[in-house]
């Protein structure tokens, strides 16, 4: 008979005995006995039909009725069905794919297309083959701006997304460098000023004003942006951009996972980390791509890689390319603008009603000012409208997108009190 057990009870016993104990509940006897398991309390075993019948009946229970005005880094936009239809194909959709730049000539042209094309939206001259996600592409964006300019201290805008922030943090931390949210205080010391625009709180910021502040060529500015506001208002002018890419063709899944690009200036090339796809001839004079860049220390001595990122999040960025591809540059403005039309429709609607807003420059998130967001948060939710984020408690961010319908607005506007 086959014992499918990883270790005999022999083993077992032998093992405890080498560290002085009896059994294995003297192994956990330091744990706190109400977070142990007494028993998994499973059911009897089910044939598959029962299973997925089982299965049926306990997703009854999840409640999908509301309508979803949440923002704040992950929204809900329309994404065509070809999206995930073309993504999924076996060609792309492998146990490899996070890190699948090598593997074949397919993907690689795929992301040599993801790279040109944030590179038109961002009016960026180089793209890298995209990063985890937002958060930590800031982070590496100022990495990059310490290893340019040689200096150790960041000005990072206190209006960033706070979870981008807290990366960031972590990651200066262990690098020595100084983050300080003072954008007042630009000297000689200052490596990089960071900002996000529209920021965390739906506002658009004037980019030109803030480079009038940076009296030193040598500070590089960043700028967080999203790619579908790209299409509706101008690029700024700036030295590195990165930006999320869940808006662009990824659902929510629950929390991710997401990706994000990274682009910046020619001269800063070669400090971009992960790697780059190029475009070039074989030897028969036919089209090839390849790994043209690859500053990642998996390809290159780790005292000169430019960051320690090995995945570049390829089936992400492969599914935001597919969505740019389908929705073309009239498509992805036609879905920025009805956004933003939503949004400042509903602003208007509250307005009405007697709310007050943080700000009216806004693109499709802002922030309402309400006299309790739990109570004004908890009605909503009772009848079924997710109604925002909760800053504090007289503050809730909300989002608006494509995917919400003049009957979601009128019942948001409806029962906000």
């Amino acid at each position: 008979m086959i014992n499918f057990e990883s270790h005999t009870p022999e083993e077992r016993e032998e093992m405890l005995s080498s560290i002085g104990l009896m059994s294995l509940d003297d192994l956990y006897q330091s744990l706190p006995e109400n977070i142990k398991i007494n028993g998994l309390n499973l059911p009897k075993p089910y044939s598959e039909l029962e299973t997925v019948n089982e299965i049926k009946r306990l997703a009854q229970s999840n409640k999908t009725q509301y309508s979803s005005f949440l923002g704040g880094g992950a929204q809900r936009h329309f994404i065509p069905a070809a999206v995930s239809q073309i993504a999924s194909r076996f060609e792309f959709n492998t146990a490899y794919t996070p890190y699948q730049a090598e593997i074949s000539q397919g993907t690689l042209q795929a992301i040599y297309e993801y790279q040109t094309m944030i590179c038109n939206l961002t009016n960026m001259d180089v793209s890298n083959a995209s990063m985890y996600d937002a958060a930590t592409a800031c982070a590496e964006a100022v990495l990059t701006a310490v290893r340019v300019t040689g200096r150790k201290k960041a000005l990072v805008c206190p209006r960033v997304n706070p979870q981008y922030h807290q990366v960031i943090k972590t990651y200066a931390q262990a690098a020595n460098i100084e983050i300080s949210d003072n954008l007042s205080v630009i000297d000689s010391d200052t490596a990089c000023v960071l900002l996000q625009t529209p920021d965390y709180f739906g506002a658009i910021h004037d980019v030109e004003k803030l480079k009038e502040k940076i009296n030193d060529d040598k500070t590089l500015l960043i700028c967080c942006c999203d790619l579908l506001p790209l299409s509706v208002i101008e690029p700024p002018v700036c030295d590195i951009m990165v930006g999320n890419l869940q808006p662009a063709g990824n659902t929510l899944s629950f929390g991710g996972p997401y990706g994000a690009y990274f682009a910046c200036l020619d001269k800063y090339k070669r400090q971009i980390p992960g790697r780059i796809v190029g475009r070039t001839v074989d030897k028969f004079g036919n089209q090839a791509f390849c790994l043209t860049l690859q500053t990642r220390e998996q390809h290159i001595r780790r005292e000169k890689a430019t960051s320690n990122i090995c995945s570049n999040q390829a089936l992400i960025a492969l599914q935001t390319t597919v969505y740019l591809s389908l929705l073309g540059y009239k498509g992805i403005r036609q879905a920025a603008l009805l956004s933003a039309a939503n949004a400042h429709k509903l602003a208007e609607k509250l307005m009405d009603k007697g709310f007050e807003l943080q700000s009216q420059n806004f693109f499709n998130e802002f922030v309402l000012k309400v006299k309790n967001s739990d109570e004004f948060l908890s009605n909503l939710k009772e009848n079924n409208i997710l109604g925002g984020i909760k800053l504090d408690n007289t503050r809730v961010l909300v989002c608006v997108t494509e995917m919400n319908t003049d009957e979601e607005i009128d019942n948001y506007e409806y029962f906000a009190v």
